[in-house]
């Protein structure tokens, strides 16, 4: 079976080319979504975030507060990596698990925003970069996530340059809303059938 990575910076439209490759009947994992949901579930993370970052970062429900946590890494090297090292490893391990409950398709796509800067593109045999121009990137953040455009270029300033994400990767999706989405998808999807 194939393993189909895909990644791109906030806004290009990541998900947007998953659901596609989802209707086409390809299994996707979405690794960020998981992250979440195993940084709100799973007391084993839960409990090591409270040795690493102590009890300021749970909300008054008791649980771990993104926000906190996302204002003592941010801008902190150090402390990202800290936090990388519990949340990365947990999501592997749940990677491995759902790659077995899907062994029987010819190809699986999994979906991360830091694919290259979580070390998971050395389990994949291919990674698709999906890229949009930075200004389209913007506005559909701040539609999305009702922020502010400077909000927006901080985060993008600490991803991982568009340029360098490029060039690690096998494929390219342009949704740059002149070249069409969907026949880019179905075109690899094709490609992938057949490796």
């Amino acid at each position: 079976m194939l393993k189909i990575g895909i990644t791109g910076g906030i806004g290009s439209g990541k998900t947007t080319v998953c659901r596609i490759f989802e209707l086409l009947g390809t299994p996707v994992y979405y690794a960020d979504e998981v992250s979440r949901e195993l940084f709100a579930s799973d007391p084993e993370i839960k409990s090591a975030i409270l040795t690493l970052f102590g009890e300021g970062v749970l909300d008054e429900d008791n649980s771990l507060s993104r926000k906190k946590i996302a204002e003592r890494v941010f801008g902190d090297e150090e402390q990202l990596k800290k936090l990388n090292s519990i949340i990365h490893p947990a999501v592997a391990k749940h990677f491995d698990r759902w790659l077995m409950q899907h062994s029987t398709f010819p190809y699986i796509i999994k979906e991360a925003a830091i694919m290259f800067e979580s070390g998971a593109y050395l389990q994949m045999d291919k990674i698709i970069t999906v890229t949009a121009p930075v200004d389209q990137r913007i506005a559909r953040v701040m539609k999305r996530d009702r922020t502010s455009a400077e909000d927006i270029q901080r985060r993008m300033n600490a991803q991982l340059p568009e340029e360098e994400r490029i060039k690690r990767s096998q494929f390219i999706i342009v949704n740059d809303e002149q070249k069409m989405v969907i026949p880019q998808v179905i075109e690899l999807h094709q490609k992938f059938l057949t490796e």
